[in-house]
């Protein structure tokens, strides 16, 4: 019998058609494995990792989310808070975790002056995350105690300029949108305040109706339940010009136009999760969201109800981090 012999063309071409089909199968079963991962999720419980304690204004809506959302999943969503570094801890956390939608994010626009003030993050701001949907914007509120001196915008003003630094107000930390939104309002009113950070939680409404701080900064989400209360009184909201969402109480828009700053809370996953998985909670996003009872809450928390596609929430994202940097180099703010 002959003896077969194969050219060295030839022997090329059989091994690049092995190696091909080789990878052909590969994909084959990946994308069958895959199929079945996304059609069976969630077959378990979903962590919803959150950067700030129990309590606070993003704490409270996530909450409001996560009941909802799993009911419409047919599993639970549990918040789970691991706060620290402004939010960056939890944010790691999601980064890190395997990109299977059982670990979700409920990220507050925090991540975005976290981004603009640190020199370097364990993770890229905006690569390193898949957004899936915003949940709700408001305006950050200016609040004293009922009894405060302090009696107006303007008035803050004018005191701030007669004693420049006296005046102290709250943020729930170094860089986050509480104190870079308030230090471009300085800017802008050319005053100087006195910045006292706070780890996040009610630290500031604690110290605010103890007496031991001049203002409040914080979200609408937290300051809602306490003007509905009457325990603090709001001097002004960072709407737009004529907008505020609090009769009677002015946006400081109104005193020095272009100084608007408007909050978000959102939902991020690890990047590589599969697309049918991002597609159904983005759907199931907009649902809780545009269902009666959650729009109504989300009002009375003092935000305007608005799921958005992946794509806007990354827009915004970018673009939230590119005016705060702005701030920050306007008022020669180091990055940390």
């Amino acid at each position: 019998m002959p003896r077969l012999s194969l050219s060295h063309w030839d022997a090329s071409r059989i091994r690049r058609n092995l190696l091909a089909g080789a990878l052909c199968l590969t994909g084959m079963i990946l994308q069958g494995a895959w199929a079945q991962t996304t059609t069976d999720w969630p077959a378990k419980p979903i962590r919803l990792l959150l950067g700030y304690p129990t309590g606070g204004g993003s704490d409270i809506v996530a909450r409001l989310i996560a009941k909802p959302l799993g009911e419409r999943l047919g599993q639970s969503v549990v918040v789970d808070n691991k706060p620290g570094a402004g939010g960056n801890i939890a944010t790691e956390m999601m980064v890190r975790a395997a990109p299977d939608g059982y670990t979700l994010l409920f990220i507050p626009s925090g991540h975005a002056s976290s981004a603009a003030m640190k020199k370097q993050l364990p993770f890229h701001p905006v690569n390193d995350l898949h957004w899936i949907s915003t949940i709700t914007t408001y305006p950050l509120a200016l609040a004293v105690v009922p009894d405060s001196p302090i009696k107006s915008f303007p008035d803050l003003v004018q005191r701030a300029k007669a004693e420049p630094g006296k005046i102290s107000y709250s943020s729930v930390g170094v860089g986050t949108a509480m104190h870079l939104a308030t230090e471009w309002i300085e800017s802008e009113a050319d005053i100087q305040l006195n910045h006292i950070p706070f780890k996040g939680g009610v630290g500031p409404m604690t110290e605010l109706l103890a007496g031991r701080l001049d203002v409040m900064v914080d979200t609408m989400t937290l300051t809602a339940a306490l003007l509905k209360e009457q325990r603090v009184r709001a001097l002004a909201v960072t709407s737009p010009k004529g907008k505020s969402p609090i009769a009677g109480v002015p946006a400081v828009a109104d005193f020095y136009p272009g100084m608007v700053f408007e909050s978000w809370l959102g939902i991020a996953a690890p990047v590589g999760t599969p697309a049918p998985i991002i597609e159904r909670l983005n759907r199931e996003i907009r649902a809780v969201v545009e269902s009666p009872p959650v729009r109504q809450r989300l009002q009375e928390l003092g935000g305007q109800p608005q799921a958005s596609s992946p794509a806007e929430f990354r827009a915004r994202v970018e673009r939230d981090i590119g005016n705060l940097r702005k701030v920050m180099l306007d008022r020669k703010i180091d990055q940390e």
